[in-house]
């Protein structure tokens, strides 16, 4: 009986430890100067601290007193190069806590009548999330490669994708480097909810490789000043070609 009591005892230690840690992170997160800094580094950017202030609308010394919790917590990490200091996200599993917090603030949503996307119209058609493609575009190719057969859903791990052999050939042919997305040190394929669309897009090392590509051959430029996407003229043209996808009004669909 003592052992019992004893093993009790230990598990509502961790769960109280749990719980303080989670409380702490989330009332980091939840000051809204803390939140739009957070916000504005999902593109993936390192910013400065004078850069976050005027984005949260603080002063220079309340963003530094501000920054220095989100860094205790590991929400943004600190980057010095030379005599400048910049902050970034603190890794993709903030960054997508962060969106799936995004899905929340919106409502459930869906795609029921009455549904009103919560973003402006160049961020809901294409957008970075952290490293990967979001926004309709994002949903679009994440549709078309499931239509394709290019991926396949796993079990072990929960929301995870494999490439089809099928797959494998196609994502190559596009030109994503599929070997070394497979070396990188995180998860391979997995379906990202994004919080414009309430529906997946491809995140994990495939949907990098696949916005690394997307940019080298400047099918899609980013926003200078954000997290947008702008798709070119050639990028409409290898969708259509390679995938089928073409713009509908204000969408995205297959041909």
């Amino acid at each position: 009986m003592a052992v019992a009591g004893r093993a009790h005892f230990v598990y509502h230690q961790s769960m109280d430890a749990e719980g303080t840690a989670l409380a702490k992170i989330a009332a980091a997160i939840g000051e809204p100067a803390r939140a739009r800094m957070l916000c504005h580094l999902l593109d993936g950017r390192a910013r400065t601290s004078t850069e976050l202030a005027i984005v949260a609308g603080v002063s220079p010394a309340t963003a530094s007193v501000h920054l220095q919790r989100l860094r205790s917590e590991g929400l943004v990490s600190l980057l010095a190069e030379g005599r400048h200091r910049y902050y970034r996200l603190g890794g993709r599993r903030v960054a997508a806590a962060l969106e799936t917090l995004k899905v929340l603030a919106g409502g459930t949503g869906g795609g029921g009548a009455g549904f009103v996307p919560p973003a402006p119209d160049e961020l809901r058609a294409a957008r970075t999330c952290y490293d990967h493609i979001a926004g309709g575009l994002g949903v679009a190719l994440h549709d078309r490669f499931l239509a394709l057969g290019w991926l396949a859903r796993r079990f072990r791990p929960a929301r995870a994708y494999e490439l089809t052999p099928g797959g494998c050939r196609g994502f190559s042919a596009l030109g994503v480097d599929v070997e070394g997305a497979r070396g990188r040190r995180r998860r391979f394929a997995y379906p990202c909810l994004d919080w414009s669309e309430r529906r997946p897009h491809l995140g994990g090392a495939m949907g990098a490789a696949l916005l690394e590509l997307a940019l080298e051959r400047r099918w899609v430029m980013r926003d200078p000043e954000g997290r947008a996407l702008s798709l070119s003229r050639s990028g409409r043209r290898e969708l259509l070609a390679r995938l089928g996808i073409q713009e509908a009004g204000a969408g995205l669909r297959a041909s």
